[in-house]
């Protein structure tokens, strides 16, 4: 995609290339796993948004009524010449525990459920090992990530998008759920963080 897709959009198709490879991720809330992936090298792109579901119900106020079918995820395009799909996968299970059946924390309903939306088959491998080996290893326990291929991705609302960048530690669920998350993230993978001019 040349320019992010908007709320009221739909993405159906995208166009895996060398230099360019596009994963859909669910792991809690949405302002939470786009935090972490912000300051990844070799990440171009983080839209916030929902999957599953249908496009009449892909809204923030529809969503939350737990009746919509739809993950809040993140559309990730990223370089695999850079970071290759499997530590993209690997930051993003250390990022959330994919262990907890429609929830993470205190954040309770299907649409926080742990889900990879896999746009190729090395995509979905990839995911499915590290479900096997890594997870485990982590959490002392299976993972419950469902592996779906992906269909359609629906932008989430503007005021969603780069949230905790924007609000930061002003808010409080930002300060006590997405900064330990980032900080954790950053600290474990500083060796993978864009550098800053």
């Amino acid at each position: 995609m040349s320019t992010s897709p908007q709320f009221g959009e739909v993405v159906t198709q995208v166009n895996n290339t060398p230099r360019k490879e596009t994963i859909i991720l669910g792991g809690g809330c949405f302002w939470c796993v786009e935090a972490v992936f912000l300051d990844i090298e070799g990440v171009e792109s983080v839209v916030s948004g929902y999957a599953g579901g249908t496009a009449e119900t892909a809204n923030y106020e529809a969503v939350c009524t737990k009746r919509t079918d739809h993950v809040e995820v993140i559309l990730l395009e990223f370089d695999p010449e850079v970071i290759d799909r499997k530590e993209i996968l690997e930051i993003f299970f250390a990022a959330h525990d994919p262990t907890t059946p429609n929830r993470q924390g205190n954040d309770v309903g299907p649409q926080y459920r742990s889900a990879v939306f896999y746009t190729s088959d090395e995509q979905k491998d990839a995911a499915q090992e590290l479900m096997d080996e890594l997870v485990p290893d982590l959490y002392g326990k299976a993972a419950v990530t469902e592996l779906i291929p992906f269909q359609s991705f629906y932008p989430a609302e503007a005021y969603h998008q780069d949230y905790y960048n924007k609000v930061g530690d002003r808010n409080s669920y930002c300060s006590f759920v997405i900064t330990p998350k980032v900080s954790k993230i950053r600290k474990k993978y500083s060796h993978r963080l864009k550098s800053r001019a």
